[in-house]
């Protein structure tokens, strides 16, 4: 079933980008601004986050979000092929806006409280993902192939750096209540439902068909499993320091994978898959997906090891509370933020004339420069070098990131618009919640080699009885790697149940809690831990970059082909890119 372009003199497609650039913004900000909040969020209800039997409230209030997201883009997306992408885009700005609110009012404390907090974010996470998994594909059917850079990258863009805007929001929101960090999204999500309900329209072409049921059970218990694995490789198990020897973590990853591999078998059986897998018969289609989980999982990287640099390290040594670094370390990294708006936008229209594979492939390496760049920095930098560094890289992720978008979405033939943002934003969010485990991980392990022998030489140095100093040095690093995420002092984390501080004189209290003192002791171990993140990354935004270059080449921008406009029967693109969709749906 197609439904006819509205006819309002064009006004219709900018009211559909202002509509879901909000609607991104909103769910990619709510999927960051927990994560500076947290702190005042468990003081709010009760609860000490870092307490052995709560790691496990800790990890799901950062990644439940990330995990959902993860799992239900494509099918959302394929929902919306299927029922109209208008209609699912507005059910999720409800329950989104519905979410919000129950956040708000959580009535419970303690683990109650941490249930209803992490239930209610999976349903938050629901609403976003109806968001993000339809709006690409509404931007996509309202624009002419000749400004659809230009749309997607606005809209791209805005939701990168939502992401990176809810560090900042969570930051400041957390200092006048923790409530205030849910309260911010109600009357935005309660506007937004009513105005897409009122001025969006289905413009675009649906396919109706059946739920394929097999696809979304195997998909979303094996994409769920397996990231959920990878989430719980992060806590320690057996005197390790991570828990990748876990046989529940190890038997999570093999069922994940198994059930992964079932629901490919399947989905080439089905008559009607969720996951139309001959979409990846397309270069610009799968090699664009490539760049994009590669390109989310190094982001992820960057952003979390900036943001321990900064709180546990940069900042106090500057004489910031720990308390004070999450806002801090937000506001120090709106260089990034500032080359997203900068670049995207702007590749965006110009990719709409020249072509997605010069602004993709040159950001991405641009990219991959930062992360050497940061490298080369000490870990007591000056604070323009890493300014600059954090500015090309957002530059970077900007010219990659809305090209990227539109030569995906214009690869694909209309009717597969929905699955196919879908598919996008699943790779990008798999990528996002990758990027946690894995870093923590690279970090743990950098960290873990040096960090429990430099960590007892100093405490006993500053009078911590030898068994004390033993027993704290030997605990997982994972325990201070989160401290300092959280904006918790970590000496007062690890030594405070212990009541050895309440023993020691009062100067030698003071150094041990003091800003200077943990930030110099450790800036050796996590040096060697920012090597291999940052060269993981390095190697992660290359690679990514070659599967950018091999993407296809295109000979004429859509605007300028025969008749101009779009072709309503094939997607817009490369004219390599569209023989592959030919032979890619002819089967």
């Amino acid at each position: 079933m197609t439904t006819a372009r509205v006819d309002d003199g064009g006004r219709y497609k900018w009211v559909a980008l202002s509509n879901t650039t909000l609607g991104v913004l909103i769910a990619t900000i709510d999927a960051s601004i927990v994560i500076i909040s947290l702190p005042a969020i468990f003081r709010g209800i009760g609860l000490d986050p870092l307490a052995p039997g709560n790691i496990g409230y800790l990890l799901w209030m950062i990644l439940g979000y990330l995990l959902v997201s993860a799992v239900l883009v494509v099918v959302l997306g394929r929902l919306g092929d299927m029922f109209g992408r208008v209609r699912m885009y507005n059910m999720g700005f409800a329950i989104f806006a519905g979410a919000s609110l129950a956040l708000s009012l959580d009535p419970l404390r303690g683990g109650g409280g941490a249930l209803w907090l992490i239930g209610f974010r999976i349903v938050q996470a629901v609403g976003g993902s109806m968001l993000t998994a339809n709006s690409a594909a509404i931007l996509t059917d309202a624009f002419p192939a000749r400004q659809r850079g230009m749309a997607l990258g606005i809209n791209q863009i805005t939701a990168l750096a939502g992401q990176f805007l809810g560090l900042i929001a969570g930051g400041l929101l957390a200092t006048i209540d923790w409530r205030a960090v849910f309260w911010v999204s109600v009357p935005i999500g309660i506007v937004g439902t009513v105005w897409s309900y009122r001025s969006l329209r289905e413009t675009g072409t649906r396919k109706p068909g059946r739920v394929d049921w097999i696809g979304n059970l195997t998909f979303t218990a094996g994409a769920g499993g397996l990231l959920a694995a990878i989430t719980y490789g992060i806590q320690p198990y057996g005197g390790h320091p991570t828990g990748w020897t876990n046989p529940w973590v190890l038997g999570g990853l093999a069922a994940g994978v198994l059930l992964l591999v079932v629901f490919c078998f399947a989905e080439t059986r089905v008559a009607e898959p969720m996951f139309q897998l001959a979409l990846f018969r397309v270069r610009a289609f799968a090699a664009g997906n490539l760049a994009v989980l590669l390109t989310a999982i190094a982001r992820g990287g960057l952003q979390f090891t900036l943001i321990i640099w900064l709180q546990g390290i940069w900042l106090p040594l500057r004489g910031y509370d720990f308390e004070q670094t999450p806002l801090w370390a937000g506001i120090f990294m709106l260089p990034l933020t500032v080359g997203f708006l900068l670049a995207g936008p702007v590749s965006g229209h110009l990719s709409d004339r020249f072509g997605a594979r010069l602004f993709s492939t040159t950001g991405l390496v641009l990219v991959a420069a930062s992360f050497v760049g940061l490298l080369a920095l000490p870990v007591d930098f000056p604070y323009p070098a890493f300014a600059a560094l954090l500015l090309v890289s957002g530059i970077g992720q900007g010219m990659f990131s809305a090209p990227n978008t539109s030569a995906i979405m214009g690869s694909v033939a209309p009717e597969h618009r929905g699955v196919a943002s879908g598919m996008r934003s699943t790779f990008q969010n798999s990528g996002t919640a990758l990027s946690i485990g894995l870093c923590f991980s690279l970090m743990i392990a950098g960290l873990a080699g040096s960090l429990p022998r430099t960590l007892e030489s100093g405490l006993r140095a500053n009078g911590v009885p030898a068994g004390t100093a033993e027993q704290v040095a030997g605990l997982p690093p994972v325990s201070t790697l989160f401290a300092t995420f959280l904006g918790d002092n970590p000496i007062g984390h690890l030594l405070g149940p212990s009541g050895v501080l309440a023993t020691l004189p009062e100067h030698q209290v003071h150094v041990l809690t003091g800003t200077a003192f943990f930030p110099t002791l450790v800036s050796g171990p996590f040096h060697h831990g920012l090597v291999t993140v940052f060269g993981a990354a390095a190697v992660m935004a290359l690679i990514a970059a070659l599967a950018s270059a091999l993407r296809g080449r295109r000979d004429t921008p859509a605007a300028r082909r025969p008749g101009g406009g779009d072709d309503p029967n094939e997607p817009n693109g490369t004219n390599e890119g569209q023989q592959e969709w030919r032979t890619a749906h002819s089967s």
